[in-house]
């Protein structure tokens, strides 16, 4: 059983000088860095910005054959991965820090901008990534384990997950994207999804960039913008657009 789990650290105000860090307990370490060892978070890698480590879960089997999982108790499909091997795994890991210890799961809470902000004000996070069917659920519970969902999908394994939230959480750390403003404007970050984009040519295949645009009035252009991420936003998003209104009328309400 483990001892001594690591809790869950609060984001610090600011990271200064301080190399984030992501660890991926996997079967499949050679999926990684992947794709972030390209463009900007590859850059920032590479600048030791931040820093990723893989453990090989197999490497904590018991027995010559590196056996991770077994057949699941009350029958079923499928394989699930034994809770003795990831334990022993995990307890591998330097938890000094008392990184935040995340398992990527479509049962998990869904993933937001705000958690990932907290994610990337901290020291760094632990990934565990599944594989089959899942996996013993004594584990999470032994290491009070933040189940975490990118979506309602079901991938292979957990390891697109994990670069997917590491993605995340890299390109907001410090110095890794260059304007400022580019995060700022984001989805999610006023609790709407984004405004449309336009570059050159100014006409493209007969389809013309809207004129609002073109103005130079940058209240206008910035009141358009916001005009058209409500627009997108209560089409696309009804969830995220009660939410937007609830916090909009209770500052409302508050002058």
């Amino acid at each position: 059983m483990a001892k001594n789990m690591p809790k869950e650290v609060k984001p610090s105000a600011a990271r200064v000088n301080q190399v984030w860090s992501a660890t991926v307990v996997t079967l499949f370490p050679g999926m990684f860095p992947g794709s972030l060892g390209q463009s900007l978070a590859g850059k920032a890698l590479d600048d030791g910005v931040w820093s990723i480590n893989t453990v090989d879960i197999r490497d904590f089997a018991a027995d010559n054959k590196q056996t991770v999982d077994d057949a699941p108790f009350g029958g079923g499909a499928g394989m699930v991965m034994r809770a003795d091997v990831i334990d022993a795994a995990l307890f591998s890991v330097n938890k000094s820090n008392k990184l935040p210890l995340i398992y990527v799961t479509p049962r998990g809470k869904p993933l937001t901008q705000a958690r990932v902000k907290e994610l990337a004000a901290s020291p760094g996070v632990i990934l565990l990534c599944g594989r089959y069917e899942g996996i013993d659920n004594r584990v999470i519970d032994a290491w009070a384990i933040e189940e975490v969902s990118l979506g309602d999908f079901v991938l292979s394994g957990g390891e697109p997950a994990a670069v997917a939230l590491i993605d995340a959480c890299v390109r907001l750390l410090p110095g890794v994207i260059g304007n400022k403003l580019a995060s700022v404007e984001e989805s999610f970050e006023g609790g709407l999804l984004e405004y449309p984009h336009y570059t050159r040519p100014r006409d493209w295949d007969g389809r013309e960039v809207p004129e609002i645009l073109l103005s130079g009035h940058h209240e206008k252009v910035k009141d358009w913008r916001q005009t058209q991420a409500e627009h997108i936003t209560r089409e696309r998003r009804p969830d995220l657009w009660e939410k937007y209104n609830i916090k909009h009328e209770a500052k409302l309400n508050k002058h």
